[in-house]
């Protein structure tokens, strides 16, 4: 019997046509997605389910669909997916992030030269009936510093059509080796001196924890006076308050912004600003970038429905039926492991060695170096999966090695991640026990055993007696509850490393306090 796939938002009827071409029973209800009940009562019959930003995918909708197998968004945010529930469930969640780079990357050119020649203004004023030439003077891009805070896949296409125009561009991001930023022509440079040097600056990162507001009212004021800033990527990477207030002083000349913190918004205290360019996320609105990511949802959703072939999946790697069974213990150990890194490495990543011993070795370590990739990527770069992962360190010019040898030391199998950086190398290892769990077998060379937890706490210390009853004392006098404490040391009042797994994060002021006790070198929360 054919799989069947519910179309519930607006797809190209080229799009739809695969689907039917390669022998998938196709239903295309481009309203339903707007409609919660009527989806609700109708996703039980499907085993697919493709959409763009309309259709919600909540818990509620994936309880209920007791087929599906696979949700494809066409499109880079999965915003409107609830992926934890959707793996829960074991259903695929793919998207298509490289299909509308190019028309996302023209829209923030357009908005510059919108912002710098004050064209909406001038083009309503003309409509009007006045003739205020005097009034709109504008800037040259010609010799202007254009400061690219992200320099991914987007961001050096901005960063190329920005050298077209004569500018000179300077970028931050912290996965860009300085071999790539040669190689797109771009200076790299700290965030710091973007603020500082910058007389435009365009933003094209994810918004994670570590980006949020990566523009506020303290790197506003480190700014040029006068500088511009154009956001075209996600809505909450600018604190909107600081730029107002920012606006209102002319220490920013002008802002153009696609995105906003609250979605869609139909008021703002920006709107009306004569020096404030607004579209409604428009990025990739054009006709090429929607036909291309309708298409390309639908060739994957197929492969996968019809062959097992995974592409772009945020929650799976491409990986064979055959394997998937023995593989995926150590698919899960591999993007820990990666995660646990990633989220202690500040620095940009220069090089990665994942080593893989035992029969591990003999596995698809493909699939785990891309495991290990994306969970490495990911607290920095957002939605990061296991397929795109390798193509985005290698735009970043990360070098990633793989080692493979035969068992050695007490354990049959374990993957070793190394991360190396300018100022320094993390080496953390784990592997999977007989009840199939992932562990965290030794960190920086010393030796420990530890089961990952959703909530943790990452310290170093000198290891010095009475440290672990003022740890306990301090998370339970502020009702934070321990789950387990695992300790490893290199040597007696050496270095020492504690992993405490929590119920909960604990608020800030207690990670100070910890931090405060004696002896202490490093405090860091980690999420898995």
């Amino acid at each position: 019997m054919a799989p069947r796939v519910l179309v519930s938002d607006k797809l190209s009827e080229t799009a739809v046509q695969i689907f039917r071409d390669r022998g998938v029973a196709v239903d295309y209800l481009p309203d339903l997605g707007k409609d919660k009940d009527a989806l609700l009562a109708a996703i039980p019959s499907y085993d697919g389910l493709a959409i763009r930003s309309a259709t919600k995918v909540t818990p509620k909708l994936i309880a209920a669909a007791e087929k599906l197998k696979v949700v494809g968004r066409a499109g880079i945010g999965v915003d409107n997916v609830d992926l934890a529930a959707a793996t829960q469930r074991g259903i695929v969640v793919m998207n298509t992030p490289f299909g509308n780079a190019i028309t996302t990357a023209e829209h923030a050119i357009a908005m510059m030269m919108a912002l710098a020649r004050q064209i909406p203004t001038a083009n309503a004023s003309t409509h009007a009936g006045k003739w205020e030439k005097n009034r709109f003077m504008g800037v040259e891009l010609f010799n202007k510093t254009l400061g690219v805070i992200g320099c991914g896949n987007i961001g050096a296409i901005v960063a190329d059509r920005a050298l077209g125009l004569k500018m000179r561009v300077i970028a931050y991001d912290p996965f860009l080796s300085p071999e790539r930023a040669i190689e797109i022509g771009v200076e790299k440079v700290e965030l710091d001196d973007i603020f500082r040097r910058s007389d435009f600056i365009t933003l094209h990162t994810p918004l994670t924890d570590k980006t949020r507001n990566i523009i506020d009212a303290a790197a506003l004021a480190k700014c040029r006076k006068g500088v511009r800033i154009i956001n075209c990527a996600r809505g909450g990477l600018v604190a909107e308050d600081a730029l107002y207030e920012a606006l209102m002083s002319g220490q920013v000349a002008g802002a153009a912004l696609d995105v906003f913190e609250a979605e869609p918004a139909v008021s703002h205290k920006l709107f009306g600003h004569e020096n404030v360019v607004c579209t409604p996320h428009l990025g990739a609105s054009t006709g090429e970038a929607q036909e291309n990511v309708a298409l390309q949802v639908a060739e994957q959703m197929a492969d996968y429905l019809l062959n097992g072939a995974v592409s772009n999946a945020l929650n799976m790697p491409s990986i064979s039926a055959d394997e998937a069974p023995r593989l995926s213990p150590f698919i899960a150990v591999a993007e820990k492991l990666g995660s646990f890194a990633g989220q202690l490495t500040e620095e940009p990543v220069e090089r990665i060695v994942i080593e893989y011993a035992g029969e591990v070795g003999e596995m698809n370590t493909r699939a785990l170096t891309s495991a290990a990739l994306a969970g490495m990527l990911r607290p920095m770069l957002g939605l990061v999966n296991m397929v795109s992962a390798p193509v985005v360190a290698r735009e970043r010019g990360i070098k990633v090695d793989e080692v493979r040898q035969s068992q050695r030391g007490a354990y049959e199998n374990y993957i070793r991640l190394t991360v190396k950086t300018a100022g320094l190398e993390r080496a953390v290892a784990g592997t999977v026990f007989s009840d199939g769990k992932a562990r965290l077998i030794q960190i920086k060379g010393i030796d420990l055993e530890a089961e990952f937890g959703p909530h943790m706490l990452y310290i170093t210390n000198e290891d010095r007696p009475g440290f672990i009853g003022a740890l306990g004392t301090v998370l339970g006098n502020a009702g934070v509850n321990i789950a387990t404490f695992n300790l490893g040391r290199r040597s007696q009042g050496g270095e020492a490393i504690c992993l405490v797994s929590v119920d909960e994060e604990p608020p800030p002021p207690v990670l100070q306090a910890v931090n405060s006790l004696p002896h202490v070198r490093q405090v860091k929360p980690l999420r898995f």
